[in-house]
C-alpha cells in the first residue's frame, strides 16, 4: 500500500498554474539570495513588512488576510532556513519606540576575514596546487591560486625550499582514497602484489595516503589479515569501493606512515626500453635516464606503475622491453578499450 503525502495548498495552486516543482525550488533559492543581500545591505533592523516590500519573491500586500498569512508562513520558513545554513540572522529593534522586531545580518559576523599566509604557508599552498595539477582538482587549484595572488599573497611554489619539480597525481584511485582516509571510511579494492599475476581483494581501513620516492601509497589496517599494511596505488586494479559509513574506525594517535611504507622490500630495479614521439610523452622523458634515437631507457621497480604511465601517453609511447612490461601495457590498453 502506498501512502501519498498531500501537497501544500500553495504547491497545488502552482501545479494548476503550470509551474513545476523545479521552478518553485529555483524561485525559492533566488528569494533567499535576495533576502540575504537585503539584510546585509542595511545597518538597521528591517521589519517583516519592509522586507516584504523590498525583496523580490514575496507577494505584495493586497489587503487580503489569506495573502498576509501566506507571506508570514513563507517568511518564517525562510528565516529558519537561513539559520540552518549558519547565516547569523539577528533580531532586534532600532529604538524603544518600534512596535515590532526587525531583522538584519551584520557583515562582520557573516563575511570571512582577510586570508593571510606567512612564507612557509604560502609555499605549502603552492606545492599543493602543483600536486593537483594533473588530478581532478587541477582547475580548482588554479582558481584558488589566482584568487590568492589577486589578494596580494605571494604564492611561488618553485622557489620553496625543497620544492619538487613533478609529483604525479593522476592515479584514479588517489582522490577516493584521500577522501576515505579523511572521513575514516573503509574501502575495498583489487590489488596485484609484487610477483603475482592475478589480483586479490583487499579490505582496508585507510589511515593515510602519502608519496614515497615518487610513488603513492595508502596505509592502514588490513581487515582480512588483521594487521597494518601499506599498498602501492599503481597496483590497484579497477576502482576503489567505499564500504560502510564514515567514521567507522579511529586512526592510531602515534602513527608514522613513512615508516610503514619505507619498511617495504624495495624490489629489484630493472631497465625498460620505451620508444616515444611527439609532446605527449613528457612524463616519460622526465623520468628517463637517457634517450637515443627516440628510445628512452627508464629505471623502474614497479611494473604496473610504469605500464600505467606508458599507456597514459597513448600513441606517443610504445613499450619495447622487458616482455612483462609490454604485456602489462597491452593489458591496460585492452581494459580501457573494453570499457570504452
Amino acid at each position: 500500500m502506498t501512502t501519498r503525502v498531500p501537497a501544500s495548498r500553495g504547491a497545488r495552486r502552482k501545479a494548476r498554474e503550470g509551474v513545476s516543482f523545479e521552478d518553485m525550488a529555483a524561485r525559492r533559492a533566488e528569494r533567499l539570495v535576495n533576502l540575504v543581500i537585503c539584510l546585509l545591505s542595511t545597518r538597521q533592523f528591517l521589519t517583516a513588512e519592509r522586507i516584504r516590500d523590498a525583496v523580490p519573491g514575496y507577494e505584495a500586500a493586497d489587503g487580503a488576510k489569506s495573502t498576509d498569512e501566506a507571506f508570514k508562513r513563507m517568511f518564517e520558513r525562510d528565516k529558519a532556513e537561513l539559520r540552518e545554513l549558519g547565516i547569523p540572522l539577528e533580531t532586534g529593534r532600532n529604538s524603544t519606540f518600534d512596535a515590532e522586531d526587525g531583522y538584519r545580518i551584520r557583515r562582520g559576523a557573516y563575511e570571512l576575514p582577510p586570508i593571510e599566509f606567512d612564507a612557509a604557508e604560502a609555499a605549502a599552498v603552492g606545492l599543493a596546487a602543483r600536486l593537483w595539477q594533473s588530478a581532478t582538482l587541477g582547475e580548482a587549484a588554479r582558481s584558488a591560486l589566482i584568487k590568492l595572488r589577486a589578494a596580494g599573497t605571494d604564492v611561488r611554489a618553485s622557489e620553496a625550499p625543497g620544492a619538487i619539480a613533478v609529483l604525479d597525481a593522476s592515479d584514479p584511485s588517489l582522490p577516493v582514497l584521500l577522501d576515505a582516509a579523511r572521513t575514516a571510511t573503509a574501502v575495498r579494492f583489487a590489488y596485484v602484489k609484487s610477483g603475482a599475476s592475478t589480483a586479490e581483494t583487499r579490505n582496508l581501513e585507510p589511515w593515510g595516503v602519502l608519496s614515497w620516492r615518487r610513488r603513492w601509497y595508502v596505509a592502514g589496517f588490513d581487515r582480512d589479515r588483521g594487521e597494518p599494511r601499506s599498498f602501492r596505488l599503481s597496483r590497484v586494479v579497477g576502482g576503489v569501493e567505499t564500504v560502510g559509513r564514515p567514521g567507522a574506525f579511529q586512526r592510531p594517535e602515534k602513527l608514522d606512515l613513512v615508516e610503514m611504507v619505507a619498511g617495504r622490500a624495495p624490489g629489484e630495479e630493472r631497465l625498460a626500453q620505451v620508444r616515444v614521439s611527439g609532446s605527449g610523452a613528457g612524463q616519460l622523458r622526465r623520468i628517463a635516464q637517457s634517450e637515443v634515437d627516440g628510445v628512452l631507457t627508464i629505471s623502474f621497480v614497479d611494473t604496473h606503475w610504469l605500464a600505467r604511465v606508458i599507456a597514459g601517453a597513448g600513441s606517443h609511447a610504445v613499450a619495447l622491453a622487458p616482455p612483462d612490461l609490454v604485456g602489462a601495457v597491452v593489458d591496460r590498453l585492452g581494459a580501457v578499450a573494453g570499457v570504452a
